[in-house]
């Protein structure tokens, strides 16, 4: 009778997370952005045990179905690993009262800012000990490994079922995809990078050359490499400048091999050779546009309502552009220099500009970009600010840009 009562306590508390995914959170954006996600380096493993350690590395308390089980916390070894380092992970729960049967176990390492997917670690709890079978009021422990990512990650955990994840009591707790909050793996991330634009009382002209007097009098920045920071194969130098109207945007791309075959406005063309900005005006991560140029001279623009929500490709920029191509487009025959790339971007059409034109201070969240296909299959991603993780809708990792 106790078990019955217990399946209807559960029954009743799951009603609220229908809504939820049960194990399986696709990581967003093309596929070949996604990054690779940790893998499990051991078999899991696990037992019941008399008490919980005193060293535990986090402490979570949250319970599941109203208290029927505790999430105690976990013990990370090493605290600090380093990126590709394998990562030890000692999970402590307690049954407070009998638990069912027939839910799974699940373990997401996420972008502790933002909260995506960058590795799955879902395992049979302990190597097989379902939950029915967990002694109540006693500590059962799970155990596995998982490899460090290019940058700081996060240990979110719980419990699913066909549709379902277990409901989390605490909101504070959990994500908001009914994921217990785990702990943190490896060092905190870095600070975000500020790029400072000039006023330019003489614009460049807009012809892809970038000889202009303005440009060299505007702060040159180096992409690095988005993953992890580091630095790229390829050269990728960037500048800013704006007046009471524009912004400006250059890019001096090194490229043995300029390429690209989509001729048309609004073209996938982030699935080949392309230059990006991402612009957040109030800087409120959620409204932004996405601004992009091909060697083409083939514009992708649009409009986001939200992170990767609502994307909207009818928006015009209005943006005046022009590319110019050391080498010959679209011949592999023979070994380019590279491409330049200039934007006109008018304050008037973007999203939520505090200011036209911007006050001496203003800040704006943005990032820049480079995606390069040296062998025209595989995807290298350039950024300004690191993203760690495979994904440039990033908006927790956008740099600031600050108006001088």
């Amino acid at each position: 009778m106790r078990l019955r009562t217990s399946r209807l306590l559960f029954t009743a508390a799951l009603v609220a997370a229908c809504s939820f995914l049960a194990c399986r959170d696709e990581q967003a954006g093309p596929k070949s952005r996604a990054a690779p996600g940790p893998a499990r380096a051991a078999p899991p493993s696990g037992a019941v045990v008399d008490s919980v350690p005193g060293d535990l590395t986090f402490r979570s308390g949250a319970t599941f179905a109203n208290g029927a089980l505790e999430y105690l916390g976990s013990k990370v070894t090493p605290p600090g690993a380093r990126p590709g380092e394998t990562v030890t992970l000692s999970h402590y729960f307690r049954a407070l009262r009998p638990l069912p049967q027939g839910w799974d176990y699940f373990v997401h390492v996420v972008d502790p800012a933002s909260g995506q997917m960058l590795g799955n670690a879902d395992h049979a709890f302990a190597g097989g000990l379902s939950l029915d079978r967990w002694p109540v009021g006693k500590v059962v422990v799970d155990t596995h490994q998982v490899t460090m990512p290019a940058g700081p990650a996060r240990i979110v955990l719980g419990f699913w079922q066909g549709e379902m994840r277990m409901p989390i009591d605490q909101p504070v707790l959990r994500d908001n995809q009914m994921r217990a909050l785990g702990p943190n793996l490896g060092a905190a991330a870095p600070s975000l990078p500020e790029y400072h634009a000039h006023r330019t009382d003489a614009p460049p002209v807009i012809d892809g050359a970038l000889d202009d007097p303005a440009w060299q009098k505007a702060e040159a920045v180096v992409l690095t490499q988005s993953f992890n920071g580091s630095k790229p194969d390829l050269a990728t130098t960037a500048r800013l400048l704006y007046d009471d109207q524009f912004l400006y945007v250059s890019f001096d791309c090194e490229d043995p091999d300029v390429w690209g075959t989509l001729l048309q406005r609004d073209q996938p063309i982030y699935t080949q050779e392309v230059v990006e900005i991402f612009l957040d005006a109030d800087a409120n991560q959620r409204t932004y546009n996405e601004l992009e140029l091909s060697p083409n001279n083939v514009i992708f623009d649009a409009y986001f309502p939200a992170r990767r929500q609502g994307m909207d490709t009818s928006w015009d920029s209005k943006m005046q552009t022009a590319v110019k191509v050391r080498g010959t487009l679209n011949d592999d025959s023979d070994r380019d220099e590279g491409w330049s790339a200039e934007m006109k971007i008018p304050f008037s059409t973007l999203a939520s500009v505090p200011n036209i034109p911007p006050h001496a201070g203003d800040r704006w969240r943005f990032n820049l970009y480079r995606l390069d296909l040296p062998d025209r299959r595989t995807q290298h991603g350039q950024s300004f600010s690191p993203l760690f993780m495979g994904d440039f809708h990033n908006l927790p990792r956008f740099g600031w840009l600050i108006f001088d």
